[in-house]
């Protein structure tokens, strides 16, 4: 399905509001689609969440006044061409920003000198983006590689109260004092940092290889990263970008929707978690440039948080598999990875009997029902063969929950790579 022109977008924007719930559809900013200069891929996604909750790495309750947000966002493909997509998509008034600026990130706050360039919007540098919106800038040349860090500079003027993030970042971003410092390439005027990404939640590329679409990987902290090591991109999605970047021809891009917390079937409380899976499929998944297939690995909170049955579950990924298809899209299932352990630390269902119980039933589905595309047994890669409830300790990160930087490599290495080329 084609992206929505702005008219198109903005109708469908007003009756998104009027019903209450988030957009699922980004807002072109202007005409200039990228259909003269190639075939668009996103390259960075962070699927955003509602500003609630301050912490010392992320001050999304109360957002900017007069600052500028330094986001450094990592690449999942190559590309010469970018554009970069705003989000308030959780906010409740008009955000006015008033400068934004996209470079290769240089040393911490710094910027790699010459590559600075000035974001637009329909040609002008200041715009204002709707309560509950997505707005796409006009393109701009910058070369980038895969793994690429970009600094994403964004300047408000006012203030933005409870800002929309994405909390788990895995990366050093930086806030500036009062005032713009988009253009700042020595970095100065950002004296803090923080580990959470805000106003941004998108980055697409022309490809340099010719282009094969978009993969997005759907999920929950073990594949936005947790406990992986902070600024080092090894997240698994990070290894998949890594092992795709080695192979000859033309790939996928990779573009992680994962949200820390996040449910398959509920909005989880607190709201930082993230809306379900379900009601976010059309805009961190299907909405996405370029998308050609999913991978889905998610529901482990839904057991652990919420005590919910395999046969719910299933319900759930057999709703998100049949919009995928719907979409003319190639979904994939992962199987759910070990907890067992994690139950002091995490409490509810984590690590129980009856966690365990519905992961093994959930797992079973997942590699004989069919209804994916193909099957990426993570389970099976990371448990521990003397005991397969619990994960290989060279695997855990100590939780019992989250993998390690070697458990995320092992979880890239166990995707059959022919499966997702050969299905395009």
């Amino acid at each position: 399905m084609a992206r929505p022109s702005a008219r198109t977008a903005v109708i469908a924007l007003s009756a998104v509001l009027a019903a209450g719930a988030p957009l699922a559809v980004a807002v072109p900013s202007s005409a200039a689609s990228g259909a003269a200069v190639g075939q668009w891929a996103t390259a960075w996604a962070g699927s955003p969440v509602q500003g609630i909750t301050s912490t010392s790495t992320c001050p999304s309750a109360e957002g900017l006044t007069d600052q500028t947000v330094r986001n450094v966002v990592t690449t999942g493909a190559a590309g010469n061409r970018i554009r970069v997509r705003l989000s308030n998509s959780f906010g409740t008034s008009r955000l006015h920003v008033g400068h934004a600026t996209v470079a290769r990130q240089g040393t911490g706050s710094s910027l790699q000198p010459g590559t600075l360039r000035e974001l637009t919007f329909s040609g002008k540098k200041s715009v204002d983006v709707p309560a509950g919106a997505q707005l796409l800038s006009d393109p701009v040349n910058l070369s980038v590689q895969e793994l690429a860090h970009l600094s994403v500079s964004v300047y408000v003027p006012g203030s933005t109260g409870p800002v929309t993030n994405h909390r788990l970042g895995m990366q050093h971003s930086f806030m500036s004092g009062a005032g713009d410092h988009a253009d700042s390439g020595d970095g100065s005027g950002y004296p803090t940092s923080i580990t959470c990404m805000m106003l941004v939640d998108g980055v697409d590329v022309v490809r340099n290889r010719g282009a094969d679409g978009t993969v997005v990987t759907l999920g929950d902290s073990i594949t936005d990263g947790a406990a992986s090591t902070l600024n080092a991109d090894h997240r698994w999605p990070d290894y998949l970008v890594r092992r795709l970047s080695a192979l000859p021809g033309s790939v996928p891009a990779v573009a992680n929707a994962a949200i820390s917390g996040n449910e398959v079937l509920v909005d989880r409380v607190p709201v930082y978690f993230g809306i379900s899976a379900l009601r976010r499929l059309d805009r961190d998944v299907l909405g996405q440039s370029g998308v050609r297939s999913v991978i889905l690995l998610e529901g482990i909170n839904d057991i652990g948080a919420a005590g919910a049955s395999a046969s719910s579950l299933i319900s759930g990924y057999q709703e998100i598999t049949d919009r995928a298809h719907a979409r003319g899209l190639r979904i994939y299932g992962g199987t759910l990875t070990p907890f067992m352990g994690s139950n002091g630390r995490f409490g509810g269902d984590y690590g129980s009997a009856y966690g365990e119980q519905q992961r093994l039933a959930v797992n079973q589905w997942i590699r004989t029902s069919g209804a994916f595309d193909g099957v990426i047994d993570f389970d099976k890669v990371v448990r521990d063969p003397a005991d397969p409830s619990y994960m290989l300790p060279a695997y855990d990160s100590g939780d019992h929950l989250h993998p390690g930087d070697l458990g995320y490599k092992a979880m890239a290495d166990a995707i059959d790579l022919g499966m997702i080329l050969r299905n395009r």
